[in-house]
């Protein structure tokens, strides 16, 4: 599975209008944690469904997308941040060591 690298606010509105499911994970490329919970997260790939859309956001580049998706979606910035998106809802919101993969995994069964 591969990242699609999130990168302007016409693919965050594109997200909101998706129908099914879609992970976006936050990421700090300036911060040891959120590369370890990003590896950690990684390393689980594998298990996601094939055709489920898994989102990349360098928060530090796009720090105006971050600051859209917490106002979108009615959560407060974090990084590392998972979110899970259904059908433009955010469903779930993890963030830190907090960032499970099989949490995520059990809300999509």
């Amino acid at each position: 599975m591969n990242w699609i690298s999130l990168e302007s606010a016409e693919q965050l509105s594109g997200i909101k209008k998706q129908q099914g499911y879609s992970i976006i994970f936050k990421h700090s490329t300036r911060c040891s944690i959120s590369l370890m919970a990003k590896r950690r997260f990684e390393m689980e790939l594998d298990s996601l469904p094939e055709n489920l859309p898994l989102y990349f956001l360098d928060l530090i580049k796009y720090r105006d997308i971050s600051n859209q998706i917490a106002q979108d979606f009615q959560v407060h910035h974090q990084s590392p941040q998972l979110l899970l998106i259904k059908d433009g809802q955010c469903i779930l919101d993890q963030s830190h060591s907090g960032i499970s993969l099989e949490e995520a995994l059990a809300q999509l069964n």
